[in-house]
């Protein structure tokens, strides 16, 4: 008898699918961090952990106050071994469980290890996404068995953590349309499709594409958008055909994003929970019927009770709400926020507000002596970000290039709030090695050069006809030409301990 027959609203087969997809945006979340790390938070990187857990221990007192405050297993140790195991560790975990296994200690072990990094990953780490999967890790917790790790253990899904992941699915998708309604007049007149696409932090080969759609179009699009993000929602909590429906219009909102830009894994992980809007009889239609097998068998053996730890947690988790539904109703709306130290009930949201003009930061050098108007300059480029206006955009996501983010922003503020991009400079001066992981070109490959300066131009994609990627326009210096022995930078290093 086939599965959906046999089976009302249950979960076996809406878990499996779950785990896996968390499983695919753990593995891409530990690679990004994996290979970044050393250079970013390493004992010689451009915001050393090591000395950040200093500060925070100063700040608070004693070892066991911080702690408290930002738990991590670092401070325990924070040397680049300890960094680099960790996180490979976290890839490996991910991959068990993208294969089809998980239980509580496996879970834990990925949702700590994440937790310890981003209460130390400073300014690299400040996104809504990294909070996003922690909560969604947290709930899957609840989801599987303690020890038995199989894909179908006879340990049955509790339907009331199906009911909390819609709830988070709710808030993300609620909180990032209320955000863009009360942040930036565009959502309203309609108009942010204007520029989204171009003044995103790293376009896509399609980015341009949809950039030049007719003004019409991206109109209804922006119209779109607010319909999936502040309507949609609330049919998910709808049992059954309402429920697919919802369900599947928000995950094809989140694969037309996809489709239109490098968000790193944002979007990945938005879907993850979305899942819980449809039970087993949609699955059993698309999974294969040995899958589908496996899931009826491990049904019929299975407890159906409900354990009391999910009641409980559905009481702290509605408990933990209270802050976060009071921010959605006030008109001083904040995103991606966290109102406890682990990060179990937060606030979400994306491009509150939306560049018109998009503006990079252009890293360049020259090994000439006298800087004079004809002076020579060489540019660095960096994995990802907008630079050569020849270079073709990348594929990346749900990679996350950390640096080329951070880029991103700087260009909307100043070098004195960029202290790590000061730093990023100092090193470059000297040929540092792990400055150099951090760059894709490196145009003085013999010697470093004399002086860097950073360069301000206005980007604008280039007919996606053209030969070229983007028109730019010089706009000023963002930084003025610094030597190796420049006093501001002597001064950042004496300041944060350079060296």
């Amino acid at each position: 008898m086939p599965f959906h027959s046999i089976f009302f609203q249950d979960y076996w087969l809406t878990r499996f699918v779950f785990l896996r997809l968390l499983g695919f945006v753990y593995f891409f979340a530990f690679l990004s961090l994996a290979t970044q790390v050393v250079p970013l938070l390493g004992e010689r990187g451009l915001t050393p952990a090591k000395q950040y857990l200093k500060v925070i221990e100063q700040h608070y007192g004693s070892k066991r106050k911080a702690f408290i405050q930002l738990p991590s297993i670092f401070w325990l140790r924070c040397s680049d071994t300890f960094l680099k195991t960790f996180a490979w560790t976290g890839v490996i975990l991910s991959l068990v469980v993208l294969f089809g296994y998980a239980n509580v200690p496996l879970l834990f072990l990925l949702w700590s290890i994440y937790l310890s990094f981003l209460h130390i990953g400073q300014v690299w780490y400040g996104y809504g996404w990294e909070t996003q999967l922690l909560e969604t890790n947290f709930l899957a917790l609840f989801m599987v068995p303690l020890l038995d790790p199989r894909p179908f253990p006879s340990f049955a899904p509790p339907v009331p953590v199906m009911w909390l992941l819609l709830w988070l699915t709710f808030r993300m998708h609620i909180g990032a349309g209320l955000i863009k309604l009360r942040g930036d007049r565009c959502w309203r007149d309609l108009t942010c499709l204007y520029y989204h696409f171009e003044t995103q932090p790293i376009p896509n080969p399609l980015s341009p594409y949809f950039h030049f759609l007719p003004k019409l179009l991206l109109k209804f699009g922006t119209l779109w958008n607010h319909f999936i993000e502040l309507i949609v929602p609330f049919f998910i909590f709808v049992p059954g055909i309402v429920s697919w429906i919802a369900g599947l219009l928000l995950i094809s909102f989140q694969a037309l994003l996809i489709l239109s830009g490098n968000l790193a894994f944002l979007n990945w992980v938005t879907i993850v929970p979305i899942v819980a809007a449809f039970d087993d009889r949609v699955f059993s239609y698309i999974l294969p019927d040995f899958i589908v097998q496996r899931a009826e068998a491990a049904a019929l053996q299975a407890d159906p009770s409900t354990p009391i730890a999910t009641w409980i947690l559905l009481i702290v988790v509605a408990w933990l709400s209270i802050p976060v539904v009071k921010n959605l109703f006030s008109r001083y709306q904040i995103m991606n926020t966290s109102f406890n130290q682990l990060h179990l009930v937060n606030t979400y949201g994306a491009f509150g507000s939306v560049g018109r003009k998009r503006y990079e930061l252009i890293m360049e050098g020259t090994d000439e002596e006298i800087l004079t108007a004809e002076t020579k300059w060489k540019e660095y480029e960096f994995l990802a970000k907008p630079g050569n206006p020849q270079k073709k955009l990348p594929i990346i996501a749900p990679y996350q290039p950390r640096i080329a983010w951070q880029i991103w922003f700087a260009a909307m503020q100043n070098p004195e709030e960029n202290p790590w991009l000061l730093h990023l400079i100092w090193k470059l001066l000297r040929n540092d090695a792990l400055g150099l992981k951090l760059i894709t070109h490196n145009p003085f490959p013999g010697k470093p050069p004399k002086y860097i300066r950073v360069s301000y131009y206005l980007y604008r994609f280039a007919k996606p006809s053209s030969k070229k990627t983007w028109e730019r326009e010089f706009a000023g210096l963002w930084l003025p030409p610094l030597s190796k022995d420049s006093w501001e930078l002597e001064r950042y290093a004496m300041l944060y301990g350079w060296g």
